[in-house]
């Protein structure tokens, strides 16, 4: 109960700050730089050490793959049927693509699963991540045409993205030297990343003009809280696949939309106001189809 209470007060004081305009307009990017920087690499620090390492894992690691693929090829199809612009068919592919696996993500899997189940939800984040580095630039240009696509821009991306390069470090640094004596600032920095990354959401939630896209909001929500997890629990029940491994990957990909995804849409000049839109009506609708599928989870797994 608590937790649901914290995501609820963190959620709403950001919401409330913003329309009193008691903190600057642009206050969640310092907040973001704080999660980005350090609160998200803690976690890999705390938690994959520790990782018992089995063929299970590989489902945390190519559901976020399947959900993405799914996505685009869903936009794709959806984009052949209607009339979109370049930049608001590559928004929606953003979006519609990747899931909020750490800021929304962790503190759902906390709340309805455990504190140790974040192992987990940290391999599907780490994915995701890669993702955002990867299809995400890659759409991004595709749909804006300001940059020339090419392999250094990729690689560039990915390689100076803090969380992946934390996740490498956890991977291969407690390997080669003991890091124990780091872990109680591990645990102290990743305690931070809940309360504030669904305080930085709060801040950036947005919902003005939301009439003149609700087709697109719609089409976007049905794949990303609906299609997405059913698509990944067939595959579950279809390979007879069970267990918690299993449940927090299947959880994890019922999340809302990236909130990341707004920061590649803004770089790259696609429809900014269309993906703040999603993610901040994903996150509202999201908190209670997560509720549905745990239930469905339970019944299935």
């Amino acid at each position: 109960m608590t937790n649901f209470l914290i995501i609820g007060i963190c959620i709403i004081a950001g919401m409330l700050f913003r329309r009193s305009k008691t903190l600057p307009e642009d206050a969640h990017k310092g907040i973001n730089a704080w999660l980005i920087y350090l609160a998200l690499p803690a976690v890999s620090f705390k938690y994959l050490p520790h990782v018992q390492w089995s063929s299970e894992l590989l489902f945390p690691t190519i559901a976020p793959l399947i959900v993405c693929l799914g996505g685009w090829l869903f936009i794709q199809l959806y984009a052949s049927k209607t009339t979109l612009k370049k930049p608001t068919e590559g928004a929606l592919k953003l979006v519609t693509s990747l899931s909020n696996t750490s800021y929304i993500g962790f503190p759902l899997v906390m709340a309805y699963f455990s504190e140790a189940d974040i192992a987990i939800a940290v391999i599907c984040d780490q994915v995701t991540f890669l993702l955002l580095s990867t299809y995400g630039v890659v759409v991004a240009i595709n749909s804006s045409k300001t940059q020339q696509l090419s392999p250094g821009v990729i690689i560039q991306k990915v390689f100076t993205f803090p969380p992946f390069l934390g996740c490498l470090a956890a991977l291969t640094i407690p390997r080669f030297m003991d890091i124990s004596a780091l872990t109680p600032l591990f645990d102290k920095l990743s305690l931070t990343v809940g309360p504030l990354a669904l305080f930085s959401i709060g801040l950036q939630l947005q919902f003005e003009g939301w009439r003149s896209e609700i087709r697109n909001i719609s089409m976007s929500l049905i794949y990303k809280l609906v299609i997405a997890p059913l698509l990944i629990i067939i595959i579950a029940i279809a390979f007879q696949l069970k267990g918690r491994i299993i449940q927090i990957s299947i959880f994890e990909m019922a999340m809302p939309s990236f909130l990341s995804a707004s920061v590649i849409a803004n770089q790259y000049h696609l429809n900014t106001k269309l993906t703040n839109l999603i993610i901040g009506f994903s996150i509202v609708i999201g908190l209670g189809t997560t509720a549905i599928w745990y239930c469905v989870l339970q019944y299935f797994q």
